[in-house]
């Protein structure tokens, strides 16, 4: 499955990453790629979790975009 992650750039260097679809999982690195691995491994945790306790993720989130 896909997942879309919003990236915020921190002012003091690096990055950090939230993933809509599945709330307070986030994850923080100093480059791009070290982010990109870094939310990988949260999200494969987050679901595992979620797996553990019979769970699933919501489905029915929609991600879109404002133009304000």
């Amino acid at each position: 499955m896909n997942y879309k992650i919003v990236i915020h750039h921190e002012p003091n260097g690096g990055y950090w990453a939230e993933v809509p679809a599945l709330p307070g999982c986030v994850s923080q690195g100093d480059t791009l790629s070290e982010l990109n691995a870094n939310i990988r491994e949260a999200i494969e945790g987050y679901l595992d979790v979620l797996r553990e306790e019979g769970r699933q993720p919501e489905l029915d989130v929609e991600i879109a975009e404002v133009a304000v």
